[in-house]
């Protein structure tokens, strides 16, 4: 016949018990104090707007700004540099792309707070001063625009890609541009303009903050 619980061995259950909540209270106050240190060395941020400094075009620009504005939003609505476009607001057109550090990225997804520090250049800096990119200047010529919204992302993505390859194929330039989604279906313009803009940029020396 089966023993029920006898009283040595409640004993040790409640013992053990007993140990593994005051090892589980401890690692939480532990825990409590270290989220505690580390709210303490963090600048609080929002939930209003917070001014701070953004790098566009290798320019030092004040901007305020609530924690949840966009990069693509400080641009066009607290810095008047309405260049970058947002057309589908969610990643999905390529349309807001601009350089962060060099790099290609959407505005659109990218938050204002976290470009701070960062070398953003927009399509308002890619050319010289009054030299246009020769990107730009190609898809003027081979008339490579409809309705523009696109535009701007378009040429940034085809910069980018010569900033890495002098001597692209037009599948290097279809693959640049994929992400970049043109309604009026201006493609085949957008890809003659930028071969030519390959061959127009032996010698140029425009596009280093690229």
């Amino acid at each position: 016949m089966k023993r029920g619980l006898t009283r040595r061995g409640f004993l040790k259950g409640a013992g053990v018990t007993a140990a593994g909540a005051a090892i589980a209270e401890s690692g939480l106050a532990a825990l409590a104090q270290e989220t505690a240190g580390a709210k303490e060395s963090r600048p609080i941020l929002g939930p209003g707007a917070t001014k701070m400094s953004l790098n566009v075009n290798a320019a030092d620009k004040s901007v305020d700004v609530e924690p949840r504005t966009t990069l693509a939003e400080a641009l066009r609505i607290n810095l008047d540099m309405t260049g970058t476009k947002v057309v589908c607001d969610r990643g999905a057109c390529s349309a807001c792309t601009v350089y962060i550090d060099g790099t290609p990225m959407l505005s659109c997804m990218t938050l204002a707070v976290d470009c701070k520090g960062r070398k953003i250049t927009t399509i308002e800096g890619l050319a010289q001063g009054e030299k246009l990119h020769p990107v730009q200047e190609q898809f003027i010529a081979h008339d490579a625009l409809q309705c523009g919204f696109c535009t701007p992302g378009m040429i940034m993505s085809c910069a980018a890609l010569l900033e890495k390859n002098k001597n692209p194929t037009l599948d290097d330039v279809k693959q640049a541009c994929s992400g970049n989604l043109c309604r009026c279906g201006t493609y085949p313009k957008v890809f003659d303009a930028t071969l030519a803009a390959a061959k127009q940029m032996n010698g140029w020396n425009g596009g280093k903050n690229a």
